[in-house]
């Protein structure tokens, strides 16, 4: 397990969504760019998220390569800009952190985006990724049906939605082992 003396470091090292993205290659940074203009949170998702009461931290070890990166850690980004006070996002660009990498192997592999939700205190609460339940969902439907999509064919629109709820659902969960825990609810006196 990943310590606070290992994710502390690393989380403040590690850059912001909009900084990280600008460290790709220009038709990379447009890629990114562009998915990120597809996302949007509903108002539900909106409302829950500005309730957060406890401070989640939440590093994603990312490639500007990657496909999986591009249609999810912008989603990350929008989470966070509904509460930025109570969801912190940083970003790290997974060859750069081979020891962090091989902290947090999928099935014995370096996969991305994966990373770590923390607490305020950099306290692992779990690992996330490579892609959500509904990501896996759809291609499990489009990878082991009779067709296959042409690579890079767009995301469709309700696979778009599925993700960024999975990904709202991961954040909830987090908030919530926060606002739950003992040692934090007996500092904050609730």
């Amino acid at each position: 397990m990943l310590t606070p003396e290992i994710l502390r470091p690393a989380f403040e090292s590690a850059l912001p969504f909009d900084q990280y993205v600008s460290t790709g290659k220009p038709d990379q940074q447009d890629k990114w760019k562009a998915f990120d203009g597809r996302v949007s949170l509903t108002d539900s998702q909106r409302t829950l998220l500005s309730g957060f009461s406890r401070q989640v931290n939440c590093l994603i070890l990312s490639g500007t390569w990657c496909g999986d990166c591009v249609q999810q850690v912008p989603m990350l980004a929008h989470i966070e800009r509904a509460n930025p006070g109570k969801f912190r996002l940083r970003v790290v660009d997974r060859d750069r952190r081979l020891d962090l990498a091989n902290e947090l192997l999928i099935c014995e592999g370096q996969r991305v985006p994966v990373g770590v939700m923390m607490n305020e205190d950099f306290d692992q609460l779990f690992i996330v990724g490579d892609r959500t339940l509904s990501r896996y969902r759809a291609m499990a439907a489009k990878q082991l049906g009779a067709s296959c999509p042409l690579p890079g064919a767009p995301v469709p629109d309700d696979e778009v939605a599925a993700t960024l709820q999975d990904w709202v659902n991961d954040v909830e969960r987090a908030h919530l082992i926060c606002r739950m825990s003992t040692k934090l609810r007996a500092r904050h006196g609730d």
